[in-house]
């Protein structure tokens, strides 16, 4: 990056000196007014303002935390370690692209004096113009996509390794010059360069990093089958999402290709089971035992229950009786 550049963004900030000198933590009002750790653009920017820049925080480890918009980070020199979603660790180096949506948890390792990072604060309507200029089915639109419509559908984060790329380079420093000393017409500008960079991005999809989250689904899959052993009564896919420490739609795909199936048919099939034991070594009414399982809808209970076993409640109790004597 220019080295003008680079001095603007190199000195210690407010807040950095007081992580320096008194605190040595995020103060996290500086970027929410809720208890729960998720950004909220609206105090990051200016009013009327839908997309800017701030140095990422040094000398502190940045906490779990979300965000409410589009985050992109950029490491104008040294490196950050990133964690998304309790899962994926990696190194930002100089010159690479981290984009983050806002359905992703993000936690950040301290960062040293010449660890320099720019967050690219991206509020999600200043897409509404830079969208239709990308191609379709653009690994880079879907993301933004995924993230405008609060759907997890996709990742959660990309990746750009893009250091060697100079299209990319230079227009990253023109975005950065752009936001700190705001020509006439700077709104207009940072749309269209933006758009350049993600039409450029569309060209260097080998560019993407790939993560390997196997190794986390092999620690993760004994996990999900205890919850679900002990916890069926009352289970949910956002209880074991928290307990896992990740994302929601992190926690769906995690259950899928742990386990081969959806958290729904994992759950519907202990309870089957349970349903079926109980039936068999009880003279609870079934009424009684649809309520054990989980259930209180029972006409749903007997056609789910009938699906897995072809036969009524009722006929799989009479069925047992008649096998044991």
């Amino acid at each position: 990056m220019n080295e003008k550049l680079l001095e603007r963004l190199r000195p210690i900030t407010e807040e950095e000196r007081r992580i320096l000198e008194e605190q040595k933590e995020i103060q996290k009002d500086i970027y929410t007014a809720t208890e729960e750790f998720t950004i909220d653009g609206r105090k990051m920017l200016e009013k009327g303002r839908v997309i800017d820049i701030r140095t990422h925080t040094r000398f502190v480890s940045f906490p779990k935390h979300s965000h409410n918009f589009i985050e992109i980070l950029y490491m104008c020199e040294g490196h950050t370690l990133h964690k998304i979603d309790g899962m994926t660790e990696i190194e930002l180096k100089a010159g690479e692209l981290l984009f983050l949506n806002q359905l992703s948890f993000h936690e950040i390792g301290e960062a040293g004096a010449g660890d320099i990072g720019i967050n690219f604060i991206v509020l999600p309507q200043f897409f509404d113009q830079v969208l239709p200029l990308l191609p379709r089915n653009d690994e880079l639109a879907e993301f933004v996509m995924q993230g405008m419509n609060q759907k997890g559908i996709g990742k959660n984060y990309l990746h750009y390794q893009v250091s060697d790329v100079l299209p990319v380079q230079n227009l990253i420093e023109n975005m950065v010059w752009n936001l700190l000393y705001r020509p006439q017409n700077h709104r207009q500008m940072n749309q269209m360069m933006t758009a350049t960079l993600f039409m450029q991005l569309s060209l260097h999809t080998d560019k993407l990093a790939k993560y390997d989250t196997d190794v986390y689904q092999d620690v993760f899959a004994p996990e999900i089958l205890k919850y679900i052993e002990e916890e069926y009564q009352s289970a949910t896919l956002e209880e074991l999402a928290e307990q896992m420490n990740v994302a929601l739609s992190t926690a769906s795909k995690i259950v899928k290709k742990s386990t081969g199936m959806t958290f729904k048919e994992l759950l519907q099939r202990k309870r089957m089971m349970q349903a079926a034991n109980l039936l068999e070594h009880t003279k609870l009414p079934i009424t009684e035992i649809i309520s054990r399982v989980g259930y209180d809808n029972t006409s749903y209970f007997h056609r789910i229950f009938k699906e897995s076993y072809q036969m009524s409640p009722k006929e799989y109790r009479i069925w047992k009786i008649r096998t044991q004597t």
